[in-house]
């Protein structure tokens, strides 16, 4: 029997309503999947987390692999054991952290930047313009880097990745992949992707349990029509059970959105899409509508841990705010509204904004707290909601009360 099984239970033009069983329990796609990155949800606990009704959760090869370790992590039952989490749970391949320390941080930017390619411009003198100053080298056999905790060198290959995170013991798990920047001219993207299809062979060879965990393919080949055409082809042709968008999405929301509209029709429907790194409330929409099944992404956390919280389009969110509220700000010092009062969360239903506020303002644990099971509540609401939109086929409808064409 597989690890994982997927089936589509409704449709509403390109969005898809499914069911994902793994070993742990079932996720309801579409999906938001809240990110644990060292294991835990910064500020909530289990308990939160069955309260949100969050079905499934993501932590980190990178970080877990420096700190506690895999094998510490094995030795208390996997991910499971170790959190005390019996629902299902997926980690990253620790690809897109070696980004970070390498080009993201050499180049200055994320998943989508502001500049891009051309215009007389190269990647490698846009590099050459910012400070920052790569952690990390890349080869054949896989990355060799420096930890961001104290300096120490490691290495990461295809088969030490998959040999991590099949000791973490996740339902699903990624293939080691190349995440490439934004300022990455074409040629450069076309041999990271060719050698990331190198890795997804790798990676595949390596992966023993298949009864128990389901590897993912990785699609790479940045804004390019082409590299992402021809990586879609390469990776869902392979044995993957689902498959995974990453790299580089361009340099605007259209390029990200047209990087989904060559890549999406181009895989299995029967196989389950994630979209690694994107969970804001219009870009979840737009992806949604054309295919993607599962969505994994910091923002809602870490925001409410700076004291940014999501409102809805009845009480001031907009697209052009992207649904936030800054609730630190001084003019919420004497707010009684709840952060959104249309919100049935925890949060809303027993303090003000002029608490939360007074919370950050005095550096209390409790404001992070509080606002991020805000923000994940409002967020998971959210997907439940699309997931209806799409079985009554009503997720234009949905989309305009957002302000969302």
């Amino acid at each position: 029997m597989p690890a994982i099984n997927f089936s589509v239970t409704a449709r509403d033009k390109g969005a898809r309503r499914g069911k994902l069983k793994t070993p742990h329990g079932v996720i309801d796609t579409p999906a938001f999947i809240p990110v644990g990155t060292a294991a835990t949800v910064k500020t909530l606990d289990g308990e939160d987390l069955k309260r949100l009704d969050a079905q499934v959760v993501l932590a980190n090869t990178y970080h877990l692999m420096l700190r506690p370790g895999p094998d510490l992590v094995e030795r208390h039952g996997g991910l499971h054991g170790f959190m005390g989490c019996d629902g299902p749970i997926v980690t990253d391949s620790g690809g897109f952290q070696v980004f970070s320390l390498g080009w993201g941080l050499a180049h200055g930017v994320g998943k989508v930047a502001a500049m891009f390619p051309g215009d007389g411009q190269s990647a490698t003198r846009s590099a050459s313009s910012r400070s920052g100053k790569r952690l990390m080298r890349v080869g054949e056999r896989g990355v060799r880097f420096r930890s961001h905790l104290d300096g120490s060198e490691h290495e990461l290959t295809p088969e030490s990745s998959v040999a991590i995170q099949q000791q973490l013991g996740a339902d699903i798990f990624m293939a080691f992949d190349e995440c490439t920047s934004p300022l990455h001219d074409e040629e450069y993207t076309a041999e990271a992707m060719a050698r990331t299809h190198r890795w997804a062979e790798r990676c595949l060879a390596a992966w023993t349990e298949r009864r128990t965990q389901a590897l993912f393919g990785i699609v790479q080949g940045g804004a390019y029509r082409g590299l992402r055409e021809a990586s879609a082809r390469f990776i869902d042709g392979r044995p993957f059970p689902g498959v995974a968008i990453g790299g580089s999405l361009g340099r605007t929301k259209r390029d990200m959105r047209k990087v989904l509209e060559w890549t999406t029709p181009l895989l299995a429907p029967e196989k389950p899409r994630h979209l690694l790194g994107i969970g804001e409330v219009a870009d979840i929409f737009m992806a949604v509508r054309l295919g993607v099944d599962a969505f994994d992404c910091a923002a809602p956390t870490r925001q409410a841990r700076n004291g940014t919280v999501y409102v809805g389009p009845k009480n001031g969110g907009t697209p052009r705010n992207r649904f936030r509220l800054n609730v630190s700000a001084a003019k919420h010092a004497d707010d009684p509204w709840p952060l959104d009062p249309d919100c049935s969360c925890f949060t809303c239903q027993n303090h003000s904004r002029a608490y939360v506020r007074h919370l950050f303002a005095a550096h209390e644990a409790l404001g992070p707290r509080l606002a991020t099971i805000h923000n994940l509540h409002f967020i998971l609401e959210l997907m439940r909601d699309i997931r209806k939109a799409i079985e009554s086929k009503r997720l234009d409808s949905l989309a305009k009360r957002y302000g969302l064409s």
